[in-house]
């Protein structure tokens, strides 16, 4: 399991499907996947981690895995992924809390952190988030990252906002 980056109270590594578990009961939670198309089967579950390690050999990055340091538990996934916004494709970041670790300020240590990795490591020059207009949360995190929403377009079926950041050196 290669560790990606860690912050002050989190982890961040490749998924194996040893997370199986894990994913597959946050990718099934309704409220977690709100603002998905649908919530996730196990074997479905099972598909995303797979697309995941493809997109580390592919691309570098991916979702990874995000475990607190205190308990040792996952928390969640974040990370970047390439996606494909209107035939351009871009460098997104994603993320996904389990429920039980919402509102601890998991998803905004995550993201700062990969954020940084790109900029940073990874020497991207702008990354940009889809958020769909009515998760207010998720705009809210955004824009707490610094991040300056744009035009709004539609993204796998669903109209999105996107929300850019440029890297600042």
């Amino acid at each position: 399991m290669k560790i990606i980056l860690e912050t002050p109270r989190l982890l961040l590594r490749e998924m194996t499907l040893e997370d199986l578990d894990f994913v597959a009961a946050m990718l099934a939670d309704a409220e977690v996947m709100r603002y998905y198309p649908r919530c996730c089967s196990r074997e479905e579950s099972e598909a995303w981690i797979y697309r995941q390690r493809v997109r580390y050999a592919t691309d570098g990055f991916g979702f990874w895995l995000a475990i607190a340091h205190d308990s040792g538990e996952p928390v969640g996934q974040a990370g970047l992924l390439m996606q494909n916004i209107e035939g351009v494709m871009q460098v997104g970041l994603g993320y996904l809390m389990h429920r039980p670790y919402w509102r601890r300020g998991f998803a905004y240590e995550a993201c700062a952190g990969i954020l940084e990795h790109a900029y940073g490591t990874l020497r991207m020059g702008r990354v940009m988030c889809p958020i769909r207009p009515e998760n207010e949360p998720s705009r809210r995190l955004a824009e707490k990252l610094g991040m300056v929403p744009g035009r709004q377009t539609e993204y796998a079926g669903f109209q999105h906002m996107i929300y850019t950041r440029s890297h600042r050196p």
